[in-house]
């Protein structure tokens, strides 16, 4: 599976607004609350969604520095790092993107974070305990990118051990069991 970048772009679009619908949400009384990643409470889960942010806004120029950088997560510094990531990808989108010797199709790593971006934002509904399902269409298209992005190397480090799925079961429902989630 390939996957264009325009096609990508616009899964990024509707991945951001199906997490932005979280993230109006989070109140400060609720950062301490448990996520389903099991050692991250919201502020930590916040935390990695600002450095995630950072890692694919730096994507969009066409390179990513594998030196983490440190600051507070904020609930506006999401907003406004969302809105920025996804405004250089469709103003300014490279090729492809240098990740230390690694060069990735541009398309790839877009899709990559929308996947990230929606998983998030279905931990922060699970968190808040709004516990709003992922959107079916943007499900279904997300499974082929996991697909790609998500093996037996990254578990358990990045995400847990899939779970079992029903036969005849949703999209979102398999996207969720493919991460280790649901």
């Amino acid at each position: 599976m390939t996957l264009a970048l325009a096609g990508a772009v616009e899964l990024l679009e509707r991945s951001l607004a199906y997490t932005g619908s979280a993230l109006a949400l989070v109140t400060p009384d609720r950062l301490g609350d448990p996520t389903p990643c099991a050692e991250w409470d919201l502020a930590e889960l916040l935390h990695h969604m600002d450095d995630a942010l950072d890692a694919f806004t730096e994507a969009a120029a066409g390179e990513v520095s594998l030196v983490p950088t440190d600051g507070v997560p904020r609930l506006e510094s999401i907003r406004t790092k969302a809105c920025a990531l996804l405004g250089w990808w469709v103003a300014h989108p490279p090729d492809d993107v240098r990740v230390g010797d690694l060069a990735l199709p541009a398309g790839l790593l877009v899709g990559a974070a929308a996947l990230e971006i929606t998983t998030h934002g279905w931990d922060v509904h699970q968190a808040i305990g709004t516990r709003r399902p992922l959107p079916e269409e943007l499900a279904e298209q997300l499974l082929g990118v996991a697909a790609l992005t998500v093996g037996d190397d990254d578990r358990p480090h990045r995400f847990a051990a899939p779970r079992p799925v029903p036969v005849g079961a949703t999209a979102s429902r398999r996207l969720l069991a493919h991460l280790g989630r649901g």
